[in-house]
């Protein structure tokens, strides 16, 4: 058993957490790229490593991912408007681009360079397969694009999905370790995955076994 120390250790995730610093130094998957369907669409909610933030695609179609707040007045930049690639914050007007730099401001004086000054948290994207990748650790640190088996795939060998999994992401590794709770919390669904009428002998092992498995 864990000691409450271990625990807070391991999952808690939240900027400068032992575990959060781990996790920060590899890209993770953070969106669908169908969340993210056009230019200059409505921004989403992210929450990552607790971080909270707003991605949107840019009028180039460049993805972006930044703090919710304004760095100015701390205004929800969800509700920001998203046109001529950049978010402009509905307070006072204040955009940013897809890597967090302030490209315009209205209420700044002609020749000022006070803008020049100002940028918000943001994190760099990748689409590959299906998904929208970011890296939130350090720049001088920052890893290889993901090469797994599945990113090289064609994309119409992939299906991208998403579910809510309402627990820390430790139990959730928990159980995707532990077989000996599967009989008994997910035996509906095993005995639903196995029979199936998709065979010749209703009630064995659908031939499309592995699929639910993997």
């Amino acid at each position: 058993m864990l000691t409450d120390a271990e625990n807070n250790l391991i999952c808690h995730t939240g900027p400068g957490t032992p575990m959060g610093e781990v996790l920060r130094r590899y890209w993770l998957p953070c969106l669908l790229i169908s969340d993210l369907p056009e230019n200059d669409g409505a921004p989403v909610r992210v929450k990552i490593l607790g971080e909270e933030l707003v991605a949107f695609r840019d009028t180039d179609g460049r993805v972006g991912l930044i703090d919710e707040r304004c760095p100015h007045r701390g205004a929800s930049m969800f509700f920001a408007i998203n046109q001529e690639c950049g978010l402009m914050c509905i307070y006072h007007g204040w955009k940013f681009d897809v890597e967090g730099n302030c490209v315009d401001m209205p209420s700044d004086l002609p020749g000022s360079t006070f803008r020049d000054k100002v940028h918000i948290a943001s994190y760099p994207c990748i689409e590959s397969a299906g998904m929208i990748w970011t890296y939130m650790g350090p720049t001088d640190k920052k890893p290889l694009e993901p090469d797994l088996l599945f990113n090289r795939l064609p994309s119409n060998q992939i299906i991208a999905t998403k579910c809510p999994v309402y627990c820390n992401y430790v139990q959730s590794i928990e159980g995707n370790i532990d077989p000996s709770h599967l009989g008994t919390l997910h035996r509906r669904l095993i005995d639903w995955t196995l029979e199936t009428d998709e065979t010749d002998r209703p009630g064995t092992p659908s031939p499309n076994l592995r699929s639910y498995i993997l």
